[in-house]
């Protein structure tokens, strides 16, 4: 009998059937969730200058996305503990399949397609069990679920494929919930944080912890850098009084370094990192604070801090063309480049927390 790992194997190699690309909507940079003025949750495809090419309707508030490296094709996640994932052919706005966990699974809000676009992950919790999951579906053949195993962790929350396109970067947030109790926080004594290597059958290659006196600095966003450098953006779960580090890096082989502002900036972000992301040149790395209405930017290869940015709700980030985009909960899209913020057009919706880059293969 063909082994599971043999038949993924297989089946990550396979071709796909041919659909539309992301040219047919105008080839969108990203990616966002968004609320807009009449109530309606939607999807929204977007350029680096702010200009909207789609926007499609969603039964209730996303999180982040997902999109297919080669086919006008995202999955589209509810913000945690959520229920539903929509996979939407983007050139129709047609629902093409609609995720369904397992009994006592919910979703973590993010997923990563397999470079060819043959395979889904999704991050998962299995509830009863207090165990992080991640699902993988087999997106050539109408989205069936193939299985799924262990994150290496409680919580996981983001995800990334690495550069050799056999492998994923788990963010395990540590932290455990139910949905009878909504979003409330089971495990703060206990919690453990870390980032996960593994291969795409599940075998862990590697696994980072925060110092036990971080252990409730929740590692939850991730952003990857071309030559395989993670950064991950934290969450504080203590006293709030203490304002620990919320930007960290790691290269596989290596300890992580964690990287903070000085005291006077770092102590106006409420211990609360949305999102991170590396400029598309790799010399720049950057974490969005909403609680703190900042966005604070670091030199990727040193660590040391370049800048502090005073920007209202700012939330979603991710690389563009020249420097960073950011988007922010009151509708700007704005560049972040050398000589500092700039908004570039204000769009009539509300952005949710993340950018996702749409980094089309053809």
């Amino acid at each position: 009998m063909t082994s599971r790992r043999h038949f993924l194997a297989g089946l990550a190699a396979a071709s796909l059937a041919p659909v539309p690309g992301w040219s047919a909507v105008g080839t969108p940079d990203f990616l966002s969730a968004a609320l807009f003025p009449d109530g309606s949750y939607r999807l929204v495809g977007l350029n680096a200058d702010g200009s909207i090419l789609f926007s499609l309707p969603l039964p209730d508030r996303g999180h982040a996305a997902a999109a297919h490296p080669i086919h006008a094709q995202a999955v589209a996640f509810a913000r945690r503990p959520g229920t539903f994932a929509l996979v939407i052919e983007c050139s129709t706005g047609t629902e093409i399949a609609r995720l369904s966990t397992p009994e006592g699974h919910h979703f973590y809000g993010h997923g990563v397609y397999s470079r060819n676009g043959a395979l889904l992950f999704t991050t998962e919790n299995d509830y009863e069990a207090g165990e992080g999951m991640i699902g993988v579906w087999d997106a050539a053949n109408g989205y069936v679920r193939l299985g799924s195993f262990s994150s290496g962790g409680i919580g996981p929350h983001d995800m990334v494929l690495m550069p050799d396109g056999a492998s994923l970067a788990i963010a395990n947030g540590g932290i455990e919930t139910h949905p009878d109790t909504g979003r409330s926080k089971l495990n703060l004594p206990t919690m453990q944080p870390n980032l996960t290597y593994c291969d795409l059958n599940g075998q862990v290659l590697e696994q980072v912890q925060l110092p036990a006196a971080l252990h409730k600095n929740s590692i939850r966003h991730l952003s990857l850098r071309q030559d395989g450098l993670v950064a991950f953006a934290m969450q504080w779960q203590g006293n709030k009084t203490q304002h620990p580090p919320l930007l960290g890096l790691h290269l596989r082989g290596s300890e992580p370094k964690l990287r903070s502002a000085p005291d006077d900036a770092q102590t106006t972000l409420q211990g609360y990192a949305g999102s991170v992301g590396f400029s598309s040149d790799g010399q720049t790395v950057a974490i969005t604070c909403p609680r703190g209405n900042a966005l604070h930017r670091f030199d990727a290869t040193s660590g040391a801090f370049t800048g502090a940015f005073a920007l209202q709700d700012v939330c979603g980030l991710s690389s563009g063309p020249t420097g960073l985009i950011y988007t922010t909960g009151n509708g700007d899209v704005g560049r972040l480049a050398t000589n500092g913020a700039e908004t570039r057009t204000t769009a009539p919706c509300q952005w949710d927390n993340h950018l996702v880059p749409v980094n089309a293969a053809v």
